[in-house]
């Protein structure tokens, strides 16, 4: 009988004979000499990125602006040929002079025309303070009120104007109606009526504009929007977050001359309307210099009123033809100041040549020592702040809606281009003028944004600009 200690044994050589024979029969790996070590790839330089913005390549459709469409679905119908002017009758000249008013009467040839002779001054019916015009061509009578806001009222006329000024310095209406002992309601009829006249006024002043620059912008306003039990109150937070109203405003820099100021919703539809309105108020042949902030919205609406079809050339030989692109006129200049905000406060500011050159833009601004910038219009926001009480920072005065802010607007309007004279337009007297009592000669001469522009040679009062009947028909304007 065979031991345990010999089994094992046998079983432990065993193992080990398996192992060697193992390691015989696995095949061996080559032998190799160290690999040397991999030299370093050539570092490929960066790829130079132009800063200049890519030459613009044209649309293949115009865009469409709300205005412009009505405008050509419903044109207006040119003004009647103004009649032959009246031959004196009388042998004395006459004293009243009525070359600024003209006939009201719808049936009337002469409704609408200024200077032709055919009004003669009466008196004043039952001792009234009003003369009375009478029209020799349609025999009719009217006041001399007819067609102003004093026209059929019994208040004093310098109540109404006091009234009017105080809106215009940013007194609200319910103050200014504590300060006059009227009522609110009789203040708020009086400036719906003043504004109506006084947009019919800055309309027939502001055409024809020859400008070399404008600069535009948008300033935020609040209305009260929410009425008791209507809305509720996460309704109104959305609406003022979403939809908030801005006051968009269109100025000459040279001259101070505000020519578009309008209310809407922040979005390419009104910036629309503002550019198109600034486009009825310029001349024809006139493509200024614009200057905006970094809202895109300007750049299309400016595109649509400033541009024409062109066609692109042909790159190649064969293939169709190109079709025609929507292109900015060669004149047009436009550059943005792009500003970039941290906690609201500016922490840098880039100026950005959408349409033109650099060159071209630095030669018109260098007239005037400038720089490409938009502080002229902001400037301006601070005077619409300042002047127009619904749109004033953590005020009281806010307007219930849209209308009520275009009517305090509408009054800054005149009162900005006609009324306040401006202390960076007065302009220099060749002779000094003696002033009453011992103070020293009058040496500047007082000056108004319409005075630079051009448009009146005096500084406007706002009983003068009330009084002022504007004629339908557009003529030769008498300042």
């Amino acid at each position: 009988m065979v031991s345990h200690h010999v089994f094992s044994q046998l079983v432990l050589l065993a193992l080990l004979w398996v192992f060697v024979i193992l390691h015989l029969t696995r095949p061996k790996r080559p032998v190799t000499a160290p690999a040397a070590p991999a030299l370093p790839e050539p570092l490929k330089p960066k790829r130079l990125r132009s800063n200049e913005p890519k030459p613009f390549e044209g649309l293949i459709q115009k865009p469409q602006c709300a205005l412009c469409a009505r405008d050509t679905a419903y044109p207006q119908s040119p003004p009647p040929l103004p009649p032959d002017p009246m031959a004196p009758t009388n042998r004395r000249s006459r004293e009243v002079d009525t070359s600024m008013h003209f006939c009201p009467h719808r049936h009337c040839d002469y409704r609408g025309w200024l200077g032709c002779g055919n009004l003669r001054a009466n008196g004043h019916p039952n001792g009234g303070p009003w003369r009375q015009f009478h029209c020799t061509s349609c025999q009719g009578y009217f006041l001399e009120t007819h067609g102003t806001i004093f026209h059929g009222k019994q208040v004093a006329v310098e109540r109404i104007v006091r009234v009017l000024a105080c809106l215009a310095e940013d007194l609200g209406i319910r103050a200014t109606a504590r300060v006059f002992e009227v009522a609110p309601h009789t203040v708020l009829q009086w400036l719906v009526e003043a504004a109506e006249q006084l947009r019919a006024f800055a309309a027939y002043f502001l055409c024809d504009l020859h400008l070399e620059q404008l600069q535009l912008d948008e300033l935020y306003t609040v209305l009260r929007d929410l009425k008791a039990g209507e809305i509720s109150d996460d309704e109104a937070i959305r609406r003022l977050e979403r939809s908030p109203y801005w006051v968009w405003t269109a100025m000459d820099p040279t001259s101070k001359l505000l020519l578009v100021v309008d209310v809407g919703s922040c979005t390419l539809a009104m910036a629309q309307r503002v550019v198109h309105q600034v486009t009825q108020v310029l001349a024809p042949d006139c493509v200024p210099l614009l200057l905006t902030d970094g809202r895109k919205a300007y750049g299309t609406a400016l595109l649509t009123h400033f541009g024409s079809w062109m066609q692109p050339e042909r790159r190649q030989d064969k293939g169709p033809i190109p079709k025609p692109r929507w292109m900015p006129l060669p004149g047009l200049l436009y550059a943005q100041v792009v500003k970039s905000y941290r906690r609201r406060r500016i922490v840098s500011v880039k100026h950005r040549v959408v349409f033109g050159t650099r060159l071209a833009i630095e030669q018109v601004l260098a007239r005037c020592g400038w720089t490409i910038n938009t502080a002229f219009v902001e400037r301006l926001n601070l005077d619409l702040r300042q002047h127009v009480a619904a749109i004033g920072r953590r005020v009281n005065t806010l307007c219930q809606g849209e209308a009520g802010v275009r009517d305090q607007i509408a009054l800054f309007h005149v009162s900005h281009n006609f009324v306040v004279p401006h202390a960076s337009l007065h302009q220099l007297l060749l002779v000094p003028e003696v002033t009453n009592g011992r103070g020293a000669a009058k040496v500047w001469r007082p000056c108004t944004p319409a005075m630079a522009a051009g448009l009146t040679d005096h500084v406007w009062s706002l009983t003068e600009g009330l009084f002022y009947r504007v004629s339908p028909w557009p003529q030769a304007q008498t300042v």
